[in-house]
């Protein structure tokens, strides 16, 4: 054989292979970018549970602890944020909310033992908290998910890919800080 042919058949076949690694790279990204929204999907599935059983817990709440009406409107008002928001950011920050609305609503039945001791809201309560370790796992599966999308996209060479396709970093599920703090509750 001529090189001139040798030399067309290692360009041929580096080629080959680029276009076969630009595909197999794009179509990783295009699972993982799948696998990252069906985990926030689980995640929202949790979180409109929990928005669903606060009515619930308001009402039931509500015959004990009638002069505790900034709280009860707190949570509801964390609720309709939740229930309004949009975008997987507005949604995040609303579930921070909720959760610290919620904390203060159950600091607050401490102070009230026939509402610690009423059924439905021990159930209620109970229902709640199965909620939030669902939402607290499926945030961990969501957040580990974000974490190998955010790699392949940034990192090279399937940088190049992530930028040709138009893939963008994603932002991970966190608490903000307000949330980490223990509700303060005065009588």
């Amino acid at each position: 054989m001529e090189t001139g042919t040798i030399i067309l058949i290692v360009v041929i076949a580096m080629v080959v292979l680029l276009v076969f690694w630009y595909f197999k790279t794009y179509n990783a990204l295009i699972e993982l970018r799948n696998r990252k929204d069906d985990q926030f999907s689980q995640i929202d599935v949790q979180l409109k549970r929990r928005s669903d059983l606060i009515p619930n817990l308001v009402e039931t709440v509500k015959g004990y602890a009638k002069h505790e009406s900034d709280t009860l409107e707190e949570v509801i008002r964390a609720r309709n944020e939740y229930n309004t928001a949009r975008t997987n950011e507005d949604k995040m920050k609303a579930s921070g909310e909720i959760t610290q609305a919620l904390n203060k609503l159950f600091a607050l039945s401490e102070a009230y033992p026939d509402l610690k001791a009423n059924t439905n809201f021990m159930s209620l309560q109970n229902d709640l908290k199965e909620t939030e370790d669902k939402i607290s796992v499926a945030r961990q599966f969501y957040n580990d998910t974000v974490l190998t999308y955010n790699n392949k996209v940034e990192t090279v060479p399937s940088n190049i890919v992530a930028n040709i396709g138009g893939f963008k970093k994603s932002e991970f599920f966190q608490i903000d800080e307000a949330s980490k703090e223990a509700p303060k509750v005065k009588f």
